[in-house]
């Protein structure tokens, strides 16, 4: 809603102030209210809690230091720092910072982390104190929450510290996400925040992996990309999740058949192409010009495709526009000034979509 929306950017300018960054997410969990069930369910009952509209808000931003520092943005509750890997809590005093530490040595203690990353927080939120309405489960679980999801972000970078995952094993990144069982929405999530865009060399990656550059070269690098020096992971990874992401967008919009069908397709072409181009860097100068007439004379989308490295550009185009959008094409790509591309070399066609393969079995 709109009141959320300006709520996360009051929390953001606040959490600028205090921290001197920017969130890189941020967490809520809602206050309950019991409507009926008291005092059974540590008896092993059931109750019929339901949650409310007031709930704990938390940003948070992971850091690369072992330092958790968390801030309310009521100054009754006052700031608390601490180690993330000598989580001690008071048991006798009941501060507000005990119960966003309980949420997050719940965590640790449930999956067996000794490593955890530093945090900034900042908290908020409008559940009254002390009604009834389970502000303090709101904050544990809120911090719970916030260790489940920095921890889940980090993973696709310590595998095997993590979850046992044997990093080494993993091939591809379909692996990765399959491994995590989380969605390509989120592993884009991870993309952001596992990698930097900036490139990474070969003694950077053997440090996140806890491994030598021999073990790097024999192991992990191709006999073709042994002496390769910039490895662009954040913009790689990124591409193919998107991309998958987009292919499973497309299959949904044709089963689904809306009315501004060949919009939408064309919106996932032109994205892909965009991330061919500018991540994956499998484009071409002359591919972008080729793609950009297309678009400019009649395609919905258009988009590179085959051949590794440059290829061929394919195009969604409505019936009706078909004839002039050939001739046109022709004219602005292939009859340029400086005749450049022989006719043997000019290859444009329309065609509709085909079977797929079949085998025919004799009755």
């Amino acid at each position: 809603t709109l009141i959320q929306y300006d709520w996360l950017l009051k929390l953001k300018e606040m959490f600028n102030s205090k921290f001197g960054s920017i969130p890189k997410f941020y967490v809520r969990a809602p206050g309950r209210v019991n409507i009926i069930g008291e005092h059974i369910d540590y008896c092993g009952y059931s109750v019929l809690p339901m949650a409310i509209e007031q709930d704990v808000l938390i940003a948070v931003e992971p850091v690369k230091t072992y330092t958790l520092q968390l801030a309310n943005t009521n100054p009754l509750y006052p700031d608390f720092s601490t180690s993330a890997n000598n989580i001690q809590i008071d048991k006798t005093k009941p501060l507000w910072h005990n119960y966003f530490l309980c949420g997050l040595k719940g965590i640790q203690e449930h999956f067996g982390l000794s490593n955890l990353t530093g945090m900034n927080c900042l908290v908020d939120g409008n559940i009254p104190p002390s009604s009834g309405l389970s502000s303090s489960s709101a904050l544990v679980c809120c911090a719970g929450l916030v260790t489940l999801t920095v921890l889940g972000r980090n993973l696709s970078k310590l595998l095997a510290k993590y979850k046992n995952l044997q990093w080494d094993n993993v091939l591809r990144l379909d692996e990765v996400q399959a491994k995590l069982g989380i969605s390509l929405e989120e592993m884009l999530l991870v993309t952001e925040d596992a990698l930097h865009p900036e490139p990474y060399n070969p003694e950077e990656i053997c440090r996140c992996l806890g491994i030598s550059l021999e073990e790097l070269r024999t192991q992990i690098l191709s006999p073709n990309t042994q002496d390769v020096l910039i490895f662009k992971l954040y913009q790689r990874a990124k591409h193919v999740y998107s991309e998958a992401a987009r292919v499973l967008q497309f299959k949904k919009i044709c089963e689904e058949a809306p009315e501004n069908m060949v919009q939408l397709l064309g919106e996932l072409m032109n994205q892909s192409h965009m991330s061919c181009r500018d991540m994956y860097e499998c484009s071409c100068p002359e591919l972008d010009q080729l793609v950009d007439i297309c678009r400019k004379l009649g395609a919905q989308g258009s988009r590179l495709t085959g051949a590794g490295w440059g290829g061929c550009a394919v195009s969604i185009v409505p019936a009706d526009k078909l004839p002039g959008f050939l001739a046109n094409v022709h004219k602005a790509y292939y009859q340029r000034s400086d005749g450049s591309l022989a006719p043997e070399k000019q290859s444009l066609f329309a065609t509709k979509p085909g079977g797929g393969a079949l085998v025919f079995l004799e009755a």
